[in-house]
């Protein structure tokens, strides 16, 4: 669908002209035989390009029926494209590395640039942006660049679970270089459909001229059977992730055993906070005839103290960070631990009759 131009939109006219004004076939020069109109929307605003197609006037020639177009035309934007290629650029850029979502694109285009399209406009061209940018990292001399320096492979293959009724995504990954080879959706994961993903793998690895030194994967049974037969020889190691996760399972479940006993016995702060609360609004009272110089000054920030402790206490309760290797159970302990010897430093010296002005909390 066309774009409809608003009516106070200026453009900026750029005419275009065929780079070779000689036919290539029988050597007469080029004649303009018509013209070509499009807008498209770049950063520095709206551009009018005219394209003067150019023909061999010769009838006789075989390259006269052939029309030729100027080729500077595909450096400012693809065929049927409303955006040129720095605002396609600059999409991909805000989209994957800034992640942006679409809304502050739309947003951003049009308070900044006066492009203003719609959501499914701009996911139509971040979906192009992407194709052509898978199409770049497939470009075979654009891998034999990247692996040139590199003596062997790393292959990984996992599936990645989509939305619940779709089917699984599974990605050839290489970890040499952290690049995605290759991703296709299998409508099931049996060997035979897995195994052609893995033929594939073998194929970019052999056109490469790298050896594979070393494939990772989880322990499916599809992965396993089919890199033993594409790949035999070449060592298969099991991905860390479900073993730690299953090793710490155990660890996970006492601390949070841990957690609700530890949670059972420490209750009735919103019982001291509400005491506490009340006591201080009975003294507010009873002070209020009194003068500020005459109110009692010792124990005046003792209500303060209090709720800090409890707040204090809350936050540590509450604390759920961490995961297996910082387990918050322990954590919990150690800082109610604190929290006692706090207290316990404080009724000390309390019960001496003594007064510091420093914190001992």
């Amino acid at each position: 669908m066309s774009y409809h131009w608003p009516e106070d939109t200026i453009f900026t006219r750029l005419e275009l002209n065929v780079e070779d004004r000689w036919c290539q076939t029988c050597g007469c020069r080029l004649t303009v035989c018509d013209h070509r109109h499009r807008r498209l929307f770049t950063l520095q605003g709206a551009v009018h390009i005219v394209c003067k197609l150019a023909h061999c006037p010769a009838r006789g020639c075989p390259a006269h029926p052939r029309t030729i177009s100027p080729e500077a035309e595909s450096a400012l934007a693809m065929p049927w494209w409303v955006l040129g290629w720095d605002v396609v650029c600059w999409l991909g850029q805000r989209r994957f590395a800034r992640h942006w979502s679409v809304g502050q694109i739309r947003a951003e285009l049009a308070d900044t640039y006066q492009i203003r399209l719609s959501d499914d406009a701009l996911e139509r061209y971040i979906r192009r942006y992407q194709q052509m940018l898978a199409a770049r990292q497939h470009d075979p001399q654009q891998l034999a660049a990247a692996y040139a320096d590199v003596d062997a492979v790393v292959l990984a293959i996992d599936g990645l679970q989509p939305e619940k009724g779709h089917e699984t995504l599974y990605v050839v990954r290489e970890l040499e270089r952290k690049r995605v080879w290759f991703a296709e959706a299998l409508l099931s994961s049996a060997a035979a459909e897995v195994q052609q993903l893995l033929a594939q793998a073998r194929s970019w690895a052999e056109q490469l001229g790298k050896p594979v030194r070393l494939w990772m994967s989880d322990k499916q049974e599809a992965f396993v059977r089919g890199i033993a037969s594409e790949f035999p020889g070449v060592p298969h190691r099991y991905c860390t992730n479900h073993f730690v996760r299953d090793v710490a399972k155990p660890v996970l479940d006492a601390d949070s055993r841990a957690k609700v006993q530890m949670r059972r016995k420490v209750r009735g702060l919103r019982t001291i906070e509400r005491e506490v609360c009340a006591e201080r609004r009975a003294a507010e009272l009873a002070r209020l005839p009194e003068l500020p110089s005459e109110a009692p000054q010792a124990d005046a920030s003792a209500p303060d103290i209090v709720l800090d402790y409890c707040a204090a206490v809350r936050g540590i309760l509450n604390d759920d960070q961490g995961g297996p290797l910082h387990p918050p159970g322990l954590r919990m302990a150690e800082a109610l631990e604190d929290v006692h010897t706090s207290l316990q430093r404080n009724l000390e010296v309390k019960k001496g009759g003594r007064r510091t002005s420093a914190s001992h909390v």
